[in-house]
């Protein structure tokens, strides 16, 4: 009986040893068979089946392609394209079309970990590891994706913006460390809320953070795309930003985030009272109504009254701290803060000290902007996204609570 358990142990440890090459292979029979029903659909008829119907599709098989290789997040499998003749509409296979090599899962990972910190050297020791030892990833083939990426960034930069009307634009210049040159460049950054709620990355631009006519050439580039009205801008407090939407999208509504101006208070106040005055901060950006705010307001004035730095930062930009109360209740999470624009990017600055291997600002910028298209796929929509399209048009609220006799004008 020992004996038998051993045995079977061993089975066990044997079938978990391969069960990678396992899974390879059984998804490599599948993917095969896919091609061949692709075909057999195609044509309507099996394999060595004669054409019986008049009007069935004309063309024959004609053997098999090259074995192809195909990169899959688990490794590399082989399959091989089946070939017709005679057909009047060109065969293209959807299950694997004609220039594809790699997964979309696959082409997500490689900017990920390129940003990550792995140079181009080090890709094919990392990735073979990964993908298999039949991945097509030399030097060269990595130097054409990056090419690619720079081309698509370039394409993507003059693409159209559908909703003329947009509700809500989130802005910020983010500093990276990965080969944008001079010391006080940034990543000007701008999302968006389309009108089912969904947030877009809308323009990555190199430019200056605290500067008029960088953010000016970005929104400018925005309404050239087709972006006429913009209901709300969010943003830090760099004066370059509020002075282009004023010139730009004279328009829209401002709100700073609430977050960089608690800093900004923070900064003015000496340690022992900054633990004091963050609770009080925070009251104000949360309360439940303008008039509570203002209380909250009033109530910080009279406890720091001596530290008169601290109290001007915030009563002198009460207005733009308080721009979401015109806005659906639903939303003012959302409004409140910069961070649809910081959130995916802390992954990115966190991350690309390594970066500074890019000898241009061009290079970084593409890679990071790929970097943000694969995060877009899963940014979560507004609250409340049916609402969106309302605000968009022009509706106005009156603390959060619709407000008919209001609106933006169109």
């Amino acid at each position: 009986m020992q004996g038998k358990h051993n045995g079977a142990g061993e089975s066990k440890d044997g079938l978990y040893s391969c069960l990678e090459a396992y899974a390879r292979q059984e998804i490599q029979g599948w993917l095969q068979d896919l091609l061949e029903q692709e075909v057999t659909d195609f044509l309507g008829r099996e394999k060595s089946q004669r054409k019986v119907v008049a009007d069935a599709p004309s063309g024959y098989r004609n053997g098999y392609g090259q074995p192809r290789r195909v990169t899959l997040s688990l490794g590399t499998i082989e399959v091989r394209r089946p070939r017709i003749r005679n057909v009047e509409e060109r065969f293209v296979s959807r299950v694997l079309p004609l220039f594809r090599r790699q997964s979309r899962e696959v082409r997500e990972l490689l900017p990920e970990l390129y940003l990550h910190g792995l140079a181009s050297g080090d890709f094919e020791l990392a990735l073979r590891g990964l993908l298999g030892a039949g991945a097509p990833l030399s030097a060269s083939s990595l130097q054409r994706l990056k090419e690619k990426w720079a081309l698509e960034y370039e394409q993507w930069q003059g693409t159209p913006i559908e909703e003329k009307q947009v509700a809500y634009l989130w802005a910020d210049g983010i500093y990276v460390k990965a080969g944008l040159g001079k010391e006080k460049t940034a990543l000007l950054v701008v999302i968006g809320a389309m009108q089912d709620g969904s947030k877009r990355v809308l323009a990555v631009e190199v430019g200056y953070r605290e500067s008029k006519d960088s953010w000016a050439a970005v929104l400018r580039q925005l309404k050239h795309r087709g972006l006429s009205t913009v209901r709300l801008m969010v943003g830090d407090g760099h004066l370059g930003l509020w002075a282009a939407v004023a010139e730009v999208f004279p328009e829209a509504g401002e709100q700073l985030c609430w977050n960089h101006k608690i800093l900004n208070v923070l900064d003015a106040l000496p340690k022992p009272m900054q633990v004091k005055a963050k609770p009080q901060l925070r009251a104000m950006m949360y309360a439940e109504t303008r008039e509570q705010a203002v209380r909250e307001r009033k109530h910080f004035e009279t406890t720091f009254r001596p530290y008169p730095k601290a109290v001007r930062t915030v009563v002198e930009h009460w207005g733009r701290l308080t721009q979401y109360y015109h806005f659906p209740r639903e939303h003012w999470k959302h409004l409140r803060t910069s961070n649809i624009v910081e959130s995916p990017f802390s992954r990115v600055r966190l991350r690309t000290g390594a970066s500074r291997r890019f000898k241009s600002a061009g290079n970084a910028t593409c890679l990071i902007w790929k970097t943000l298209m694969v995060a877009e796929k899963n940014f979560r929509k507004l609250n409340a996204p049916h609402i969106v399209a309302q605000v968009a048009k022009g509706h106005r609220k009156t603390e959060g609570v619709d407000s008919p006799n209001e609106r933006v004008a169109a």
